[in-house]
């Protein structure tokens, strides 16, 4: 069990039983895509006397319109969402119903992610998992204007309150499986935009008609492209060139591609040093591997793992884009749960993931 250092703050006192409030309920607004989750969220908001589910809803975007119209006091929110992701949600909430207090519970692992999270305002982050003892002391704390991180991304025995900068391991390596080209360029366009946002260096290693298209996106969102090129923190490679740099016979090179991507990933630093920002990654590499000879699935995974070992040195963050119809029959598909195994996070809606 963790344990939350409580003070009484106003009318709210809390117990080890539970949320109690002097004058009214605790007004609740569950945002979730999967059903049976929502549903076992509800039941534990019933356990609590104070606590009341005024609405579920599994759209990011209905999300933002349900929390303008209910105002409620507490949003749990999901990372993982149709139409836009819980960032993004959790973003445009703060506009349009800046006095709800927001907790995240996701399955989504990744400490980066977290940190994101914690960045739109919000008060908390719940990995799923650990949700049947740490969902409600992290209600607890935020109720009482704290934070609460889950431990297993702490890394400790307890959450204490954490600011914006959470201490922890900044590498992650995250996959989405895309409809088509366009979702591609879109998905691409909404993380690169946040990294850059974020005050840090992207290195973008995709298809060159991926890179023909991202830079125009990116300028019609308002990202000052040119200005990032300049400063070195914008850094755009062709994802074939680069493999053919990494590979020996369509083989993925250890030696190579420990010595090409660490310096790549150095000189991309430089543009941030003695900054907070950090290097991260929007990489097809593998994919280019996989549709140049779709029987190579082994040396998708095996520069996966590579890719995986050399980042995870430099603290950097990846998030790889494959085509959803590269993998038509992905249950079953040996490769397709190869290349999961060797990510932080899967994404991608279209395959029920």
């Amino acid at each position: 069990m963790v344990e939350i250092n409580v003070e009484v703050v106003g009318d709210v006192s809390l117990d080890n039983a539970g949320v109690h409030m002097d004058m009214s309920l605790i007004r609740v607004l569950i945002v979730d895509d999967f059903e049976p989750w929502r549903r076992f969220i509800s039941s534990e908001l019933q356990k609590q006397s104070n606590l009341q589910a005024i609405g579920e809803v599994s759209d990011g975007l209905e999300a933002v319109q349900l929390a303008k119209e209910l105002q409620p006091d507490l949003i749990l929110l999901d990372i993982g969402l149709p139409t836009i992701d819980g960032i993004e949600v959790a973003r445009r909430i703060r506009e349009v119903s800046p006095k709800s207090k927001i907790l995240f519970v996701s399955e989504n692992r990744s400490r980066d992610i977290a940190e994101d999270a914690l960045r739109t305002g919000a008060s908390g982050y719940v990995v799923k998992s650990d949700a049947g003892s740490e969902f409600l002391p992290a209600v607890k704390a935020v109720l009482q204007g704290k934070q609460f991180v889950s431990a297993s991304l702490t890394g400790h025995d307890s959450s204490p309150p954490m600011n914006d900068h959470v201490a922890a391991i900044r590498h992650s390596h995250e996959v989405a499986f895309y409809a088509d080209d366009s979702s591609v360029v879109e998905g691409y366009a909404r993380f690169i935009e946040s990294s850059l946002k974020g005050g840090n260096a992207v290195i973008v290693v995709v298809t060159e008609s991926h890179r023909a298209s991202l830079i125009p996106k990116l300028e019609v969102d308002g990202v000052n492209v040119a200005a990032a090129i300049e400063q070195g923190r914008y850094i755009s490679l062709d994802a074939a060139d680069a493999l053919s740099r990494l590979t020996v016979n369509d083989v993925p090179d250890a030696a190579r591609c420990t010595k090409v991507v660490g310096d790549l990933i150095m000189g991309a630093a430089e543009s941030v040093g003695g900054a907070s920002g950090r290097v991260v990654v929007c990489g097809e590499i593998a994919p280019t591997l996989l549709s140049k000879d779709k029987d190579n699935g082994e040396g998708a995974i095996k520069f996966e793992r590579l890719w995986d070992e050399i980042t995870r040195r430099y603290g950097v963050r990846t998030l790889c884009g494959y085509l959803s119809s590269a993998f038509p029959h992905h249950e079953a598909d040996p490769v397709f749960q190869g290349i999961c195994a060797e990510h932080s996070a899967v994404h991608g809606w279209e395959l029920g993931l």
